[in-house]
């Protein structure tokens, strides 16, 4: 799993989320790309299992590039804790996404091999997602 080398604070507050992404909301690498259409958090399991899901369309055929990183620790108590004594330790590392927030990029493939191993990846996102294409000039958010 995708996870920080090191940290500067162990245990890290929420935050929010809402806004619009300025970096990164654009194709940078590959001719197709999973934009993001709404803020939420995405765990380092979901970007393996939407980058599984995209490798294995494609048949290790094309480049695949992960456009988001997992810095974010979330911890969490145990079951059946009673409330107070502090802040629970960390369980899982989350990367923080906006609105419009380029997720995955791909190049080396057909556009309707790409579109539908963007659609099978964007399932296991817990973020609605659209499809983009360098070539159509449609990724303006």
């Amino acid at each position: 799993m995708l996870m920080p080398k090191k940290v500067k604070y162990r245990k890290r507050q929420k935050g929010r989320t809402k806004g619009t992404a300025w970096r990164g909301s654009k194709i940078s690498f590959g001719r197709y790309a999973l934009q993001s259409l709404e803020p939420g958090w995405i765990t380092d399991r979901q970007i393996e299992a939407a980058r599984v899901a995209i490798t294995r369309h494609v048949k290790r055929g094309g480049k695949v590039w992960i456009r988001i990183f997992p810095d974010k620790p979330v911890t969490k108590k145990p079951a059946e804790v009673r409330m107070g004594k502090g802040k629970g330790s960390p369980e899982q590392w989350v990367a923080r996404i906006k609105r419009g927030r380029v997720l995955f990029e791909l190049d080396g493939v057909g556009p309707e091999e790409a579109k539908e191993a963007m659609r099978l990846a964007s399932h296991k996102l817990p973020v609605l997602t659209r499809y983009l294409n360098k070539d159509e000039r449609s990724f303006v958010l």
